[in-house]
């Protein structure tokens, strides 16, 4: 099963750092894959409810086997879509958000599949039936 450090937080969450680009590469380098939060306005840039730390596409494609990319706005989501390479998605509170990489990312409490991406309070407790991965921000 896959796990998911949600915006880069592997043991609990860390407003402070989440989502900072050497936040999100240290969760990758301990074997975890990453939930990125990314919008495009002048630029790419990470952050939850705005845009906060600015990256170049190469970050992207640097990692793209461990992200998955939460896009934040219209425009992040129509431009990285044309990289078949990139796993990207945009929800916000649908029971069910089919990533470009045909990932089922599932709200919490929703009926799973194998294909299922659950986002969970924490990884480590969870005891459920089998998904595909788990997004949490407590995965150690």
């Amino acid at each position: 099963m896959r796990l998911i450090a949600h915006r880069g937080n592997t043991q609990g969450r860390n407003k402070d750092l989440e989502n900072h680009p050497n936040y999100i590469t240290n969760a990758i380098k301990q074997g975890f894959d990453a939930e990125i939060d990314i919008w495009l306005v002048d630029g790419f840039d990470l952050g939850h409810n705005k845009p906060q730390y600015s990256i170049d596409i190469d970050f992207l494609f640097e990692y793209c086997d461990a992200l998955w990319i939460h896009c934040k706005n219209l425009e992040a989501l129509f431009y990285l879509t044309q990289f078949p390479e990139l796993n990207v998605f945009w929800h916000q509170i649908d029971d069910y958000t089919l990533t470009s990489k045909n990932f089922i990312w599932t709200y919490p409490e929703k009926q799973v599949t194998t294909a299922s991406v659950l986002v969970v309070d924490d990884a480590t407790q969870y005891a459920g039936p089998l998904c595909y991965g788990l997004c949490s921000d407590t995965v150690v």
